[in-house]
């Protein structure tokens, strides 16, 4: 599984934390950015990654930045992506199991790094489920395909 991830100055250490917790599960991850703690636009990277999972370069992504909402409602933008943040287990599985979330973001200023890797490892091991959610998916889609130009 091929996995994309970026931060912002914020999330810095923390994604390079996650990046070599992703490398120690045998992940093929590719590191979008950034690269320092020196003050970065989330949007950015957010908007680069996010592309990336839609073009189908990488199967999944996990962006980090403050408290992961600005990383989540960027990714959001581009279409066929579906980003959740997550800072719970409930929410990280349901997430993928539920509502197909190819992209994972997370606050490095909300959560430590030990549960940041715990929720990693949820959301990896989850699947979506089809089911009962594959008609509310179904229902994303359309909205999104109404809005977009």
């Amino acid at each position: 599984m091929s996995i994309a991830i970026g931060c912002d100055h914020n999330g810095f250490k923390l994604k390079e934390l996650i990046k070599e917790h992703l490398k120690s599960l045998g992940k093929d991850v590719q590191d979008y950015g950034v690269s320092s703690e020196d003050p970065t636009d989330y949007p950015d990277i957010a908007s680069t990654l996010a592309e990336a999972i839609a073009q189908g370069k990488h199967e999944r992504g996990i962006l980090i930045c403050g408290t992961g909402i600005g990383m989540a409602i960027t990714a959001n933008k581009v279409p066929g992506v579906y980003a959740a943040t997550c800072h719970d287990a409930f929410s990280t599985e349901r997430a993928r199991k539920s509502n197909n979330a190819q992209i994972m973001t997370m606050g490095a200023q909300v959560i430590g790094p030990e549960l940041a890797k715990s929720l990693v490892n949820i959301w990896l091991k989850s699947e979506f489920q089809g089911g009962r959610s594959q008609p509310k998916v179904d229902k994303i889609k359309k909205i999104e395909k109404k809005y977009m130009k």
